[in-house]
């Protein structure tokens, strides 16, 4: 018995991967990773997308899936992956949540085609990859903006304000700077179709000098 234990070997327990197997693996995951960055793509709604994040998504689907198929292979690796892991930071900041989705998604994917539940992973993408396609380029007209307006007195403001109560379908004074020069105003609207033309029409009234129309997403301006 005890002869036993002294030469009991964990690495004979290791479960083995064929070379095909792992380049099925890899060729698979590496699939479903062009897939997941062909809906980024689609369902991008900047003006210019980022190419490192896509293949980051690519190259982090292949990566997970070796380190899960490592895991399932071997107990002493699995423990030493969980050790090596628990002391990385990531310090990069994702400032669209859709981002973190994206990077979930490739992460979720890697792991399930490593345990080898290829299936799940295909169906699942393929539902994932629709519901953000149908949902994320839903077309909508409301979009907040801001709108800054410089006045000279306080009848311009009134008279501004008034404008932009016809002619949005909504809007809130978010911030006003009283000075010697007049007054300023941020005022968040909801616009009535995509038309902007009550931008020139503040502008027509007497004592208002400026009128600036800008994106905001609720945090900064664009």
């Amino acid at each position: 018995m005890l002869e036993q234990l002294l030469n009991f070997n964990f690495l004979s327990k290791a479960t083995s991967f064929s070379i095909p197997d792992i380049l099925v693996a890899l060729f698979i995951s590496f699939v479903l990773g062009l897939f997941i960055y062909f809906v980024y793509l689609r369902t991008y709604r900047g003006v210019m997308h980022s190419s490192a994040f896509g293949i980051t998504l690519i190259a982090m689907d292949l990566i997970t899936t070796l380190v899960i198929m490592a895991v399932t292979s071997n107990l002493i690796t699995s423990l030493g992956m969980v050790g090596a892991l628990s002391i990385v930071r990531f310090r990069t900041v994702v400032k669209e949540p859709l981002d973190l989705v994206y990077l979930f998604w490739a992460i979720t994917t890697g792991i399930i085609v490593g345990a080898g539940l290829i299936p799940l992973a295909l169906i699942g993408s393929l539902v994932i990859g629709l519901v953000l396609v149908v949902f994320v380029n839903h077309k909508t007209n409301d979009i907040p903006y801001v709108v800054v307006i410089g006045c000279g007195d306080e009848q311009a403001e009134q008279q501004a304000i008034s404008l932009l109560h016809g002619q949005t379908k909504k809007h809130i004074i978010k911030a006003k700077t009283v000075s010697n020069e007049g007054i300023e105003l941020s005022v968040e609207v909801r616009l009535k179709g995509s038309s902007s033309q009550f931008v020139n029409d503040l502008l027509a009234i007497d004592q208002v000098s400026s009128a600036t129309l800008v994106s905001y997403n609720g945090d900064y301006y664009m």
